[in-house]
């Protein structure tokens, strides 16, 4: 059955979708001895013979993993200044995989990980706004209206944020720092940071608790699991449905 190139690149898990299609527009996919650079070429994997820098592709058994990244930690598979990337927590996986979304190098907490390029597209794809939930510690304690502005939408440099729930944690008086809970809907650049910034209220700490319903609960730092074919359903699931009500 044919498909379209950059669906069968991302399914053998050799990326995910948009990162295949930079893939063919830069020379690198082969399909039948021919270069292809231009999207939108189709090809069936059962018979053609298509290869990525010389190497021929081949289906890879799917792996989906949650890891509690460490603050200081690269969110790639590797990093020319030499510092620790996530691939290094990840003992006993031989599989390719590549973190579905990013979290940057000093915010700690959920990481999703997957050879699976559908699935890595559907819950980073921007129409689908699939939940991401932080706790951040922030310097001073906001006023309420300040987070109201969040909660309805604050302009960035970027554009307006969706809305976002926002929700005192926890806060100590003496150190003149709040720790605040926000779940967004979105996956921009440094988002979560640049939000408070924006309220005058830089961040200390930042970790990502949740991914849709998926919880760290006892996963320590630093640690990986595989996910459960249950906990992918609702991964899907959670993408698909949100899709659906955004899109009316």
């Amino acid at each position: 059955m044919e498909e379209r190139l950059q669906k069968i690149l991302a399914a053998a898990g050799i990326a995910s979708r948009r990162k295949c299609e930079e893939m063919i527009l830069a020379g690198m996919v082969e399909v039948n001895g021919q270069k292809v650079a231009t999207l939108g070429v189709k090809a069936d994997p059962s018979v053609d013979a298509i290869t990525v820098n010389g190497k021929p592709i081949k289906s890879e058994k799917k792996l989906y993993l949650m890891l509690n990244k460490s603050k200081g930690v690269i969110t790639s598979a590797k990093d020319p200044q030499g510092r620790k990337v996530v691939s290094d927590f990840l003992p006993g996986i031989k599989e390719r995989v590549y973190p579905v979304g990013r979290l940057d190098y000093d915010t700690e907490g959920l990481l999703i990980l997957t050879n699976d390029g559908e699935f890595a597209n559907l819950l980073t794809h921007p129409s689908h706004h699939v939940p991401k939930t932080y706790r951040a510690t922030v310097k001073g304690v906001p006023h309420g209206t300040a987070l109201e502005q969040l909660q309805k939408g604050i302009k960035l440099e970027d554009g307006m944020t969706a809305p976002a729930e926002v929700e005192y944690h926890d806060v100590d008086t003496e150190a003149n720092e709040a720790t605040i809970t926000i779940t967004i809907y979105e996956g921009r650049n440094r988002q979560v940071r640049r939000m408070f910034e924006a309220i005058g209220h830089k961040v200390i700490r930042l970790k990502r608790i949740r991914f849709g319903e998926l919880g760290l609960e006892s996963l320590g730092r630093g640690k990986y699991r595989h996910l459960t074919p249950n906990e992918v359903k609702e991964l899907l699931s959670i993408a698909r449905k949100t899709h659906k009500v955004h899109k009316k």
